[in-house]
Parts: C-alpha cells; structure tokens; sequence
C-alpha cells in the first residue's frame, strides 16, 4: 500500500507550445495612420468659402500664378513665328481669355474641380512643324507669315478639338480610367508635378540673383515666419506668395533701374531686367478677344494629325492633374464618369481656342493645383472668381500687360515649390495599395523611371528647330509620336497601366481595387453626389447616360 500510495503516475502529454509570435516592430516606432481618402488639413475644402476678401486675394494669387506659363509659352514662340511685341501682346490676350472661358466651364459643368485651364506645353512640337513649314515659303513680310501661321493653328485645333470632344462625350476616356489603380495614379500624379521640371530651377537659374531670393524668401515667409504670430499665420501662410513676389519684383526693378544689368549678356538682360518684356507699350488699352480675328482658319491634314497628338497628351496631363486637384480639395477621387466629362469639355474648350485664335490649347494648370495646397484653400468658388482677374486683364491689355512683365525667374521660383507639392500628392495614393508588395514596387519603380526618361531622351534628342527622335518621311506621324513620347504623365499611364493590368498581384487587395471601385460609378460612394454633382439641380434635366 505504501508504494501505491507513494506512487505517482507521470503527467499526461502536453501539446507542444507554439512558437511565440514576432514582436510587432511598427508599435515600437509609434503610432500608425490610416489610409484617409480626404485631407483634414485643409481650411476650406472645395464646397466651402472664404470670406470674400480673402477669396479675392486668393483669386488674384491664382491669375498671377497662371500667368508665369501663358507669358513663358508666348515669349518663347512668338519670335520663331515672325511675331512682334504688339502680337505677343495680343496672343497673351487671348490665352488668357480662354483660361478663364475654359476654367469658369470646368468648375461649372465640367470636372467641378476647383482647377485652373491653363496654356500648355503639350502644343509646342505641332507648332514648330507649323512654323519650320512656313520658314520655307516666302511673305511679304514677317507679320504676314505669323497671321499665316495662327490661321493654320486655328484650323487644327478645331479639327483637333472633336477627339477629345468624342472620347469624352463617348465615354471612352472614362472606360480607360477604369484600368487605372492606385499604383497607376501614384506614378501618373508625380509626374505631372515632376515632368515639368525643366521650368524649375533650370529657368530658375537664368538670373539666379532674382529667383533664388525669391524661392528662399517664399519658403521662409510661408512656412517659419508664420509662427510668429496668430494672425501673421494667418496672413502669411495664405499671401506669402503675393507679398513675396511685390519685394523680390521690386528689387529686380532697382537692379534694372541703377544699371546692373547694362553690361551683361543679351540673355541675362532678358531673364532679369523688368523692361525687357515690351508688353506695357505695345499692348492695346482695350481689345476684345473674337472669333477668326486673325483670318479664315486654314486646314492642313499634316498639321491636324500632329495637333491630335498634343490634344491625346493634354487629356493625359489632365487627368493626372484632376486627381493632384481633388486631393488638395477635400474631395474623393474623380469618378470615370466626371473625368470623361471633363475630357469631353476640355474639348469643347479646345474648339473655342481654335475659332477665338488661340496659341495653343489648354490643360488643367498643374501649378495653380500646387497653390491649393500651399495655402490649404481648396476652395471651388476661389478659382472661379480668378477667371474674372483672367477676362477683364485679357481685355484690358496696359492692365495686364503690368504684371506680365515680371520677370519669369520669379514664377520659376514659385513652381519649384508648387509643382513639388503635386508630385508629392501623387505619393499620398499608394497608402490605399500595399507598399510592402514587390510586384507593386516593381511596377511603381519602372513607371517613375520609364516616365521621366523616356520624355527626357525625346526632348534632349530635339534639334533646335523642333525635330524629334522619331524622323520618317511622315510628318504627322514624327509629330504624334514625338509629342506623346514627350510627355511623363502620358508616358507614365501607357507603362503603369500596362504592367498593372498584366503583371499577376496576390491578391486585389494588393492593387487597392476594392479602394478604388466605388469610384468608377455615379452612385459607388455616398460623397460623390456631394463633390461633383451639377450645380443648379442641372442633373434632372439631363438624360443619365451625360451625368
């Protein structure tokens, strides 16, 4: 009994204890955000208003900030069309009119996104076949070959404007959208901010004694100086620009006026001095814009073919900058059914460019979205009241011509801030994908580098008189290749597009579709109604195949 009772049985069999679970690195680091489809930082997001003083200053801010590239587009073209001061005068003009033509449609009845129409870059090859096919020709005069050459540009932007006109209207553009993924935006967004580049620092450095006191000046009063104070955090971190700009432009006209610039090169003078512009004397005191006031539109297939290039990019660029926009506003992200509208619009614009004679076409100004988010006012109502500022300086020409003469190392100053703002917006979209996934760093990585060199190759291998890479005995066809392989945000939307849709993902959630879908339909989000809805209850009379 005693050895029973001292007896004990050994213990049952224990189930092996299972592995202790990593330490979760990410909460030693502090805390995680999550993904947030609307900025909270903004103080006036799209459908919310400043009060009307401040909404007119900031109206002025985006007219100024708009004029950098309609002067640098007309400066630079002009000349190489036989052009002179009085018709850079009167082409500023008209591009200015239609920016504001165009931006009032937009925010109406358009994407309903508070961006600026802008002249665009896009424009420039077509328009160097035009202008290196009438250097061949003799005319009376170089004023009559420069008539001869905006009449050709009006009748390929008409002809031009119905592309986008149908791939809108048609809904196409709104189907390809519908490929897009987050790992498409990111790419596409960055590069229209990053694309443009070459209007940085690179313009920026053609007087650097102006432009960079302007960028370090900009950057001090807007993002340091404002903690001084409550009220001058107010005050500077919305029109530090505008300040900025009136001391940088007044030191410029006292280096013009004591003679610093009497002695340097012609070049020098051009980028520096501020009467170097000849815009105050040779523009009109009043002119209206109308349609066909430089003649009966001309219509060459050639030149048509080569405009049908820069109105695919300008689309393009567009889009990527339609979602830099709703980002900087407080809204969701554009729908496929807003963005085909807005392409279709875009060429509704276009048409009017072309009957109004305009230089070249417009595309959503990536630079007055980067004003959004420097002076975190997201505001519709801002943008539309610039359009006024943009009408009355287009036909009241000594007005405008007045701050057309800054000079544009100052605007290279502000891009070299506004246009990073949007490219850093564009990475903001990867937060709704895996970041973590190597087949999405894959695709992220050779659309970024694809889409920066490639552009960078057809643009470093141009000759000075316009000629791209690609040089067959068709002159349409090196100008539509040569235009849409020019362009990064284009490029970039070929390649990501491509690779998302064809490379294998683990699982969709990888991708961000599941973020993603609700956007691709009229009624997939609560908030779409809220952001892009027609004003004036416009959508019950439109048949629901437009809206």
């Amino acid at each position: 009994m005693g050895e029973t009772e001292n007896h004990h049985h050994p213990p049952p069999p224990q189930a092996a204890a299972p592995p202790a679970a990593p330490p979760n690195l990410a909460l030693s680091r502090g805390p995680t955000w999550t993904p947030a489809e609307q900025l909270h930082q903004l103080q006036y997001c799209i459908h919310s208003n400043p009060s009307w003083p401040q909404a007119l200053l900031l109206a002025f801010q985006h007219y100024i900030v708009n004029l950098g590239t309609t002067v640098l587009i007309a400066s630079n073209i002009v000349p190489l069309m036989g052009g002179t001061h009085g018709d850079k005068a009167r082409v500023i003009q008209v591009l200015l009119f239609m920016s504001g033509i165009n931006t009032l449609l937009q925010t109406l009845i358009g994407s309903r996104l508070p961006t600026v129409m802008g002249a665009s870059i896009a424009y420039t090859l077509p328009l160097f076949s035009i202008i290196n096919d009438y250097n061949d020709e003799d005319f009376t005069s170089p004023h009559d070959r420069f008539v001869h050459s905006m009449r050709t540009i009006q009748g390929s932007m008409i002809v031009s404007s119905f592309l986008n006109i149908i791939l809108g209207y048609g809904r196409a553009w709104g189907e390809l959208t519908r490929f897009f993924s987050p790992m498409v935006v990111v790419p596409v967004v960055c590069l229209v901010g990053l694309g443009l580049f070459a209007r940085g620092f690179p313009l920026l450095g053609n007087c650097v004694e102006i432009g960079l006191p302007m960028l370090i000046l900009l950057m001090i009063c807007q993002q340091y100086l404002k903690r001084i104070h409550s009220r001058a955090h107010l005050i500077l971190e919305r029109f530090a620009l505008l300040l900025c700009i009136g001391i940088v432009w007044a030191f410029a006209a006292i280096l013009t006026v004591s003679g610093a610039y009497n002695n340097v090169k012609p070049a020098t003078k051009q980028s520096c001095r501020t009467d170097r512009s000849f815009l105050m004397s040779s523009a009109p005191w009043i002119k209206i814009p109308y349609p066909f006031q430089w003649g009966t539109p001309i219509f060459r297939a050639s030149h048509v073919f080569g405009m049908l290039g820069a109105a695919l990019v300008s689309s393009a660029e567009s889009t990527g900058t339609f979602f830099a926009a709703a980002r900087l506003s407080g809204a969701t992200a554009p729908p496929a059914h807003v963005l085909s509208r807005s392409i279709g619009l875009q060429g509704i614009g276009m048409l009017l460019e072309g009957l109004f004679g305009s230089l070249v076409g417009t595309t959503a100004s990536v630079e007055n979205v980067g004003l959004l988010g420097l002076t975190h006012i997201g505001s519709r109502r801002v943008v539309q009241i610039s359009t006024a500022f943009m009408i009355f300086f287009s036909i009241f020409g000594k007005f405008g011509a007045f701050f057309a003469s800054i000079p544009l190392p100052i605007f290279a100053a502000i891009y070299c801030i506004l246009l990073g703002i949007v490219a850093a917006s564009g990475i903001t979209f990867i937060q709704f994908a895996n970041s973590n996934s190597m087949r999405n760093i894959y695709v992220l990585g050779v659309s970024l580098f694809l889409g920066l060199s490639i552009p960078q190759y057809f643009v470093t291998s141009r000759t000075f008189d316009g000629h791209g890479p690609v040089r067959t005995n068709a002159v349409w066809f090196n100008d539509i290749l040569n235009t849409i392989f020019s362009s990064p945000a284009t490029v970039a939307i070929i390649v990501g597009t491509l690779l998302d849709n064809t490379l294998e993902a683990n699982h969709v959630e990888d991708r961000g579709i599941p973020w993603w879908k609700p956007f691709q339909h009229s009624k997939g989000d609560v908030r779409t109604e809220e952001f892009y809805s027609y004003p004036l209850r416009i959508n019950e009379y439109l048949p629901s195949r437009f809206l």
